[in-house]
């Protein structure tokens, strides 16, 4: 009878399957989306609604996507679905960076040296803009596969003329204002890319260098330390970590306000620190030295100051002069506080070379060799030059000392070979014209709310201190820099008419014209040159900085196709940490100079993926995680809750042990959406809910308070952008609702007669935990949720006006729930109640478990218990009828006595035990069917059955 009896319950029935089989399912799902057009549904459907614009920075296009990029993109499609699932209008334009050397670079490989050099430059462009569509496409296609939702179609690529043409609208804005120059100053050149690089295009590592001292021979002895007793020859003691660079030495650098002294040693007279006396001699080996002193027997002491104006032989080009100077950059940290200056190759030494008027030296070519003017170590390499100085200066007896450092150093982000400083004709965009610094200070600090909010600082500092922002590139694939020099004289010709022309051009041709077109083809007629009236024009061979052109989509994208309801400023930009130096400042920089404010209200910034000990992922140590892998391994839903799960403030790791334990939680969710389905298969929320709240039972209530909570708590992580916090409130609502919930009424659902009240009003809870849980996650678990929407009871799945998608359902709301919610005072009194009643079931479920394991009982329903506890907890507890805690407990029989504390007495029930429902009761309370308990009987009688 018990295998009969078993037919007549209430069990789960649903077609939402226990294993997702992700991989599998997924990619059909992708073709579901397409079908449905759901990115274009989604904005048709809140089309009225407030617009959120979150505003894609450019991948590069330059291979297959990797799994900091899949983190990036999933992050902004939690942005985006977490703010079009509660009505927000949110078009997403993704965008590609097709300009630059890399992709140069490939072409080159791929056409060879010999054939590179016979490649005109409009084929080569040509070639490099089919390299960048190849890995657009491939790229695309590798985010659409997570789930990503955007206007994939019609992305923004940095090669197109509406693109090209918004670089020059904001270039002439600036330079019209003075804030764009061309100029004579060292920058960071990379000699095997053959190009200037900007600071964002700069990486540190170590490097050992040379660390060398050494003798500069003063003109003249100065007076103090002759008057001292000093005689013979006096020398400046320079440090410096780049010897190559002593052909263009030009000064001697002192600290202002240091203590200067003359050491004498081996029959020299050399002026360096006092400070660095001891550690000098150490390093040199001088076991023999002394200070010049005057007649009190101190040590002669000038400041750095004092010293300033007085000149000796430059060491290599000793036809010419230096100059002892001093400087604030100047610090007693190592060395002598005696800094050999070139102004050709340092910020620092620039800098102050300009206060001192010292003049630019350049002996070093754009390969990085030494020139002509560079003596004896003409033709030499700058990094083949550091020995061969070094020995010539030991030969002239002015090396005090040598040895090798490391240090960290800076190099090209492209090709991570060292870069060297070097002084160059080059545009920058000034820092200070117009006041551009103080202005984006005062941009970030008042209007752009940051994300994690230390992140205000990172991108302040970098503002606050960086140099002039050098835009030029010697390259050939690339946006031109738009303005034109004299044929005759030389001048810079550029002036509004003649971007207003190259704008046009662009729009209508491209870029690419301006290296096929004269420009006496476009520029208007009779356009000269202001200083010789010279009509022969030629057009600027540099292009602009790719971060430039990334920096002006702000106006290229955001303002250019308004008309899609992109906004400007856009309401957030999200990357990675690293462009707060890079493509948040040059955003920043081009939209404070042409318009006066911050492109974005908001800035997200993430961490970037690390693999579980958290090194940094490379090719040499094969720990690199590949999005493609993961979702043909575990599925792009568990990529996407690996991301919600993770603290993007900080660096994130992934690897296959991660991913197993974010697959073992996902497994979680997706069984509770099953339960879910199970049991509301044959509800109707229309028909059957329960529509009063005081015919909810005690748990029922809790549940329905904690849904509300759950709701509550979701909605202020996702405003705050804090989708951890999504995922830690969901798991833990979840794992409540399965340890207690589900567990204790699936004696109400599998027992009770289909249309019981007390099976309905599960039910009801259930179905509003399910609208609640399938809406919230639908931004995380995009592919799930749509599939539990599909899956619906099928009631409510066939209902007319049914939207087919769950990402148009739109976002839950406390006046949605059925039955109306209390109030929020009254579910913290429900919650606060039924939390004691918990408190108390956890005791009850320990003690239950000694029991099974002792052999007093096998299921807890064959047991009863005696709970006693203090007379505070008793009357707490006295709210609720013992039934209640029958339930709860999932016991036959419960009593409670007065105790000091919290204990459980677990005993073997009495009486006979259901065959049916498991519970012991008293059994024939139905007529029809003796053999079971009153409450089954009356469950069979309804569904008519009788016993053979």
């Amino acid at each position: 009878m018990a295998n009969t009896y078993k037919n007549t319950m209430n069990l789960p029935q649903t077609d939402f399957p226990m294993r997702g089989n992700l991989p599998a399912s997924e990619p059909k799902r992708l073709e579901k989306w397409e079908q449905e057009h759901i990115y274009e549904q989604v904005l048709e459907k809140n089309k009225d609604g407030k617009p959120f614009v979150l505003h894609d920075g450019p991948p590069y296009a330059n291979g297959p996507i990797h799994i900091g990029h899949a983190f990036n993109k999933v992050l902004k499609d939690f942005v985006n679905k977490s703010h079009a699932q509660r009505g927000y209008f949110t078009p997403y334009v993704p965008g590609w960076d097709c300009h630059g050397q890399p992709i140069e670079h490939m072409v080159e490989v791929t056409l060879g040296p010999d054939k590179m050099k016979e490649t005109p430059q409009p084929e080569l462009r040509r070639l490099c803009r089919e390299w960048a569509t190849k890995y657009v496409g491939i790229q695309r296609d590798g985010f659409k596969r997570l789930g990503v939702n955007a206007d994939w179609d019609h992305p923004y690529l940095t090669y197109i003329p509406n693109f090209e043409a918004g670089n020059v609208e904001i270039f002439r804005d600036m330079y019209l204002k003075g804030q764009v120059y061309r100029g004579r100053k060292p920058i960071h050149w990379c000699k095997k890319c053959h190009t200037a690089l900007a600071e964002a295009e700069i990486e540190y590592s170590d490097e050992v260098s040379p660390s060398v001292y050494v003798k500069f021979k003063l003109d003249a002895m100065p007076g103090i330390f002759e008057a001292a007793g000093a005689t013979g020859d006096a020398y400046v003691l320079i440090w410096t970590t780049t010897p190559w660079t002593l052909p263009a030495n030009a000064a001697v650098c002192l600290m202002p306000d240091a203590d200067y002294v003359m050491v004498q040693v081996d029959g020299s007279n050399v002026i360096f620190a006092k400070e660095l006396v001891e550690e000098v001699a150490e390093i040199a080996g001088w076991e023999d030295y002394s200070l010049v002193c005057g007649q009190d027997g101190q040590p002669v002491v000038l400041k750095g100051t004092e010293l300033c104006g007085l000149t000796y032989t430059c060491p290599i080009r000793q036809d010419l002069k230096g100059k002892i100077i001093y400087g604030d950059h100047v610090t007693l940290d190592s060395g002598t506080g005696c800094v050999h200056t070139a102004p050709g190759h340092g910020q620092d030494d620039y800098l102050v070379g300009l206060q001192f008027d010292i003049p630019i030296l350049m002996p070093v070519d754009d390969n990085g060799v030494l020139t002509e003017d560079a003596g004896p170590f003409a033709g030499l390499d700058t990094d083949d030059a550091n020995p061969v100085i070094i020995d010539w200066l030991r030969e002239q007896g002015t090396l005090v000392a040598a040895r090798k450092i490391s240090h960290s150093y800076p190099h090209c982000w492209r090709c991570h070979e060292p870069v060297i400083f070097r002084a160059t004709d080059q545009w920058f965009v000034s820092m200070e014209e117009n006041g551009l610094r103080g202005k984006a200070m005062d941009a970030i600090e008042r209007d752009v709310t940051f994300y994690p909010g230390w992140a205000v600082n990172r991108i302040g500092s970098m503002v606050s201190d960086r140099p002039d922002w050098c835009i030029s590139r010697q390259r050939s694939w690339g946006v031109p820099i738009p303005v034109f020099k004299c044929a005759k004289c030389g001048e810079t010709v550029a002036n509004e008419a003649t971007f207003d022309a190259v704008i046009k051009l662009f729009y209508e041709e491209g870029a690419d014209a301006w290296f096929t077109k004269k420009p006496s083809e476009y520029l208007p007629h009779g356009t000269h040159c202001e200083k010789c009236g010279c009509t022969e024009l030629v057009p600027e061979k540099d292009i602009l900085d790719v971060w430039w052109e990334s920096g002006v989509t702000h106006t290229s994208v955001l303002k250019h196709r308004a008309d899609e309801g992109l906004t400007f400023p856009a309401d957030m930009y999200l990357e990675g940490s690293d462009q707060h130096r890079g493509w948040f400042q040059s955003s920043l920089l081009t939209s404070v100079g042409a318009y006066g404010c911050a492109p974005y209200k908001n800035i997200l910034s993430c961490g970037f993926t690390v693999d579980e000990q958290g090194r940094k992922m490379s090719k040499s140590l094969g720990n690199g995680v590949d999005p493609a892998d993961v979702t043909s391994k575990w599925g792009a839903d568990v990529l996407r809750l690996w991301v919600a799960s993770a603290d993007y403030a900080q660096d994130v790791s992934i690897s296959d042990n991660i991913l197993k334990q974010v697959s073992d939680a996902y497994r979680r969710f997706r069984n509770t959406f099953r339960f879910l389905l199970g049991n509301l298969s044959d509800f109707d929320d229309q028909a059957n809910a329960v529509s009063n709240w005081d015919d909810l039972e005690p748990i029922d209530q809790y549940m329905m308070a904690k849904t509300a909570q759950l709701l509550s708590d979701v909605e202020q992580a996702y405003d705050s952008f804090k989708f951890n916090g999504v995922y830690r409130a969901v798991y833990d609502f979840v794992n409540d609702l399965s340890s207690v919930y589900m567990d204790v009424t699936k004696d109400r659902l599998y027992s009770e007669s289909l249309d019981s009240p007390r099976r309905r009003a599960v039910q009801t809870v259930l179905f509003n935990i399910l609208e609640v849980l399938v809406r919230v996650l639908s931004p995380i678990l995009s592919f799930t949720a749509d599939e539990v929407w599909e899956c619906y009871p099928e009631a409510m799945r066939n209902r007319e006006g049914r939207v087919c998608n769950v990402q148009l359902a739109g976002w839950p709301h406390r006046s949605d729930f059925v039955p109306a919610l209390p109030g929020k005072a009254a579910e913290d009194k429900v919650l606060a109640a039924f939390g004691g009643a918990l408190e108390v079931r956890d005791v009850v479920t320990k003690a239950l478990e000694d029991a099974r394991g002792a052999k007093v009982i096998n299921k807890s329903q064959e047991a009863t218990v005696s709970v006693t506890a203090p007379q505070a907890t008793l009357d707490a507890l006295s709210a609720f009828d013992v039934s209640v805690f029958e339930e709860l407990f999932i016991v036959s029989g419960v009593t409670f006595a007065a105790g000091n504390e919290l204990a459980c007495e677990v005993k073997p029930a009495e009486g006979d035990k259901c065959p049916r429902c498991w519970n012991y009761r008293e059994l024939g309370g139905n007529a029809n069917h003796a053999d079971v308990c009153q409450r089954c009987g009356d469950a069979l009688d309804a569904i008519g059955f009788t016993e053979e």
